[in-house]
């Protein structure tokens, strides 16, 4: 009765970290489809972003080109425009120049989150394997000391029952021989 009681909690004890991993591993899970579903909708954000400050970029560049043209044309006739042409140039050119610059930083950003995400990521799992680790540690140390002394108790047991016998039986064979 004691054996199987010792192998019930040892199975209990067990089930009870098996089920504690595989809660450690739900929310790993989940966690990593949050990060992941996170770092998705950021590409996604910055791919929206790109895709219209190309065009304003491209529209600029040729914007400035046929003003070019424009200047070159017109110049021996109103020289006063083109001075005003070139300048309005200059500042398109320089917007353009400000928008890549923006456009660098923000990418900039976007791969310093990505590190950061990923960075967190990593202390995250880090910290899942370090939980891990101590629950296997709580749960299997007090499993082995508990069986230990459940094993000590039924060795004492066992001892007193064989030396209760063996210092039954030879009174009982005297008595028998004295009847005789």
């Amino acid at each position: 009765m004691g054996h199987m009681d010792h192998e019930t909690i040892e199975l209990a004890c067990i089930g009870v970290a098996a089920l504690a991993l595989l809660m450690q591993t739900v929310i790993l899970f989940a966690l990593y489809r949050g990060v992941n579903k996170a770092a998705q909708s950021m590409k996604n954000d910055i791919e929206d972003l790109r895709s219209s400050v190309t065009p304003i970029l491209e529209t600029t560049r040729q914007v400035a080109g046929t003003t070019r043209e424009l200047v070159v044309r017109l110049t021996p006739k109103v020289e006063a425009t083109v001075t005003d042409v070139a300048e309005l140039v200059r500042g398109l050119r320089a917007q353009a120049a400000d928008v890549e610059a923006a456009t660098e930083e923000i990418l900039a950003r976007v791969r310093r989150q990505t590190g950061r995400i990923d960075t967190m990521f990593s202390g995250t799992l880090d910290a899942v394997d370090k939980a891990s680790a101590f629950v296997s540690e709580a749960v299997g140390k007090p499993v082995r000391q508990l069986s230990g002394l459940l094993a000590g108790l039924r060795a004492v047991v066992e001892s007193l029952q064989a030396s209760d016998r063996s210092y039954r039986e030879p009174t009982l064979q005297d008595d028998k021989d004295m009847f005789v």
